[in-house]
């Protein structure tokens, strides 16, 4: 298990027109090669008209499994370029399908590369891109009065509240990094003068976007 990813926001579709061929970019988030395969023919079904449907992958936390097929370009001309722009940015679990109308105008093969290439970058950028890191959950419980020192000093440190709880005591559920669970309960005990009680609940990813290069 990987302490941190980074992967697309959501599924999409972003279309892009280079001298009348229209690129329309599917991005979908994958878990298995098998996924992956079926949502390519489905695809390919969807836009029997087409003159492409190109593809690539990229599976696992090193970007493990990598797969890409030109369907019909001219060899290295589409599938590895999308290869290149997801591996460029790090992405995982994730597959692009460009499909391809031609509008009459051939583009030549570094053109065909520029255009493959722009057609998943422009959708990366207009669909999002977010970080997966690994985080603890911490369930603090405090009395009433110590509520707003925490709250403050949650907040002036940017640690994520997931929930709060306010029965005859405050339970307030903070989201922390896996490697920060430690020096976090340390600064804790000495603000709150070890008034609280301190609960470690499931582990599981946080995503927050982040800028598309």
């Amino acid at each position: 298990m990987t302490n941190e990813y980074i992967t697309i926001k959501e599924n999409g579709i972003h279309e892009i027109e280079i001298k009348k061929s229209r690129f329309i970019t599917k991005l979908v988030r994958i878990e298995s090669e098998e996924q992956a395969r079926n949502i390519i023919q489905q695809t390919k079904k969807e836009h029997w008209k087409a003159n492409h449907n190109c593809s690539a992958y990229v599976l696992g936390n090193k970007q493990d499994i990598q797969r890409s097929s030109d369907d019909g370009e001219p060899s290295g001309t589409a599938g590895v370029p999308m290869l290149e722009v997801l591996k460029k940015q790090e992405i995982i679990n994730t597959l692009a399908i460009v499909t391809r109308y031609f509008g009459g105008t051939k583009l030549g093969a570094g053109g065909l590369i520029r255009a493959y290439s722009s057609a998943v970058s422009e959708s990366i950028k207009a669909i999002g891109l977010v970080k997966g890191t690994l985080q603890q959950e911490v369930a603090i419980t405090i009395d009433y009065p110590q509520h707003n020192s925490l709250e403050y000093f949650l907040t002036q440190n940017d640690y994520t509240i997931a929930e709060t709880i306010f029965t005859d005591k405050v339970t307030v559920n903070v989201m922390i990094d896996e490697t920060l669970v430690e020096a976090f309960q340390e600064a804790l005990i000495n603000l709150l003068n070890g008034q609280l009680t301190l609960t470690l609940g499931e582990t599981k990813y946080f995503e927050q976007p982040i800028n598309c290069e």
